[in-house]
């Protein structure tokens, strides 16, 4: 999207910090437990655990109430293990641990527990360390589609944007639905729906194009700058910014949308800017995940890590949008 910023991105970029300050909500002490967001990460198997762990546990450290994960049994001790503050569900299911003949009774189960806490969550975050197991996908499938009938928001990521690509009914016409794509992914997508290569020269009205031809979700393409679209209006946010690309930052960047998301749609026809919340989510989420991003490599450089991205994340947020 070089070009894009060559010729004429003052007009995208987004008032990033006016808008993170503005959906972020006042503390104090009438408030009770979950009214500032209760967020649920839908992902996790044997072979990843972090994955989810990052996404969750930088909702909480944003300021989000509550923070579960949904995962395969396998992965639940070990994300329990992380952290005490994670609520973890080992509900989701693999074909390692159902037999054929039995997967059909168990999708079933499976999608009955998840429902029993569905509609108590504020956003879901579909696919940080899902894997691609063809039955756990069907389950996720399962739960996407009653996440869409009850209107429950979704960040989805990783694995589920492979999910999509290759099932967008899942999301196809949910304004709710945001996807966050990497380069790689972005590239797949931009294949599968418009059915031609990327075009970086106009990237904006491609992306644009992207997002309406998917009916309307929105589309955080990741990258030096990360631009946003609902396929109405293109915004960029190109603030702050690391050169360290060490995996588990797009795991940030998923919750920290999902609790902004959350916080936007709360604001939605009140005293919040006008636009599309799902839009506000993700330039707040985005500029807030730079902005961290910047401060650990000031300190860590080369060695910066996942971790230390999320211990300034509180910092990063403080600095923007003081406590009052």
């Amino acid at each position: 999207m070089q070009s894009v910023i060559t010729g004429g991105t003052h007009s995208l970029e987004a008032d990033a910090l006016n808008i993170l300050r503005s959906i972020s909500p006042t503390l104090d002490s009438t408030k009770h437990k979950g009214q500032a967001g209760k967020i649920a990460v839908v992902g996790g198997c044997r072979e990843y655990t972090g994955a989810p762990y990052f996404s969750a546990i930088s909702a909480l450290k944003i300021g989000a109430d509550l923070s579960h994960v949904i995962c395969t049994k396998d992965a639940a001790p070990v994300i329990k293990s992380y952290s005490p503050e994670l609520i973890v569900h080992p509900l989701l299911e693999d074909t390692y641990s159902v037999k054929e003949e039995d997967r059909k009774s168990a999708a079933t189960l499976v999608l009955a527990e998840v429902d029993k806490w569905l509609e108590r969550f504020d956003c879901l975050v579909i696919g940080p360390g899902l894997g691609r197991d063809p039955f756990l996908l069907d389950c996720v499938s399962d739960i996407m589609k009653h996440a869409r009938r009850s209107n429950v928001p979704m960040v989805i990521d990783g694995d589920g944007l492979f999910l999509v690509t290759n099932r967008l009914d899942l999301v196809c016409g949910y304004p709710l639905a945001v996807l966050t794509p990497n380069v790689n992914e972005y590239k797949r997508l931009v294949q599968k729906v418009l059915n031609c290569d990327v075009n970086d020269q106009d990237g904006a009205h491609q992306l644009l194009s992207l997002a309406s031809s998917i009916g309307g979700v929105t589309i955080l393409r990741k990258g030096q700058s990360d631009y946003i679209s609902d396929g109405k209006e293109v915004k960029s946010v190109s603030i702050f910014g690391s050169p360290r690309r060490c995996g588990g930052q797009g795991d940030i960047l998923s919750g920290s949308v999902a609790v902004f998301l959350a916080w936007a749609r709360k604001l939605d026809g009140k005293d919040g800017p006008a636009m599309n919340p799902t839009v506000l989510g993700c330039i707040a989420g985005s500029a807030l995940m730079r902005k961290a991003a910047s401060l650990a490599f000031e300190d860590k450089k080369r060695s910066t890590l996942t971790t230390d991205i999320i211990e300034y994340l509180g910092r990063s947020l403080e600095d923007i949008c003081p406590v009052r």
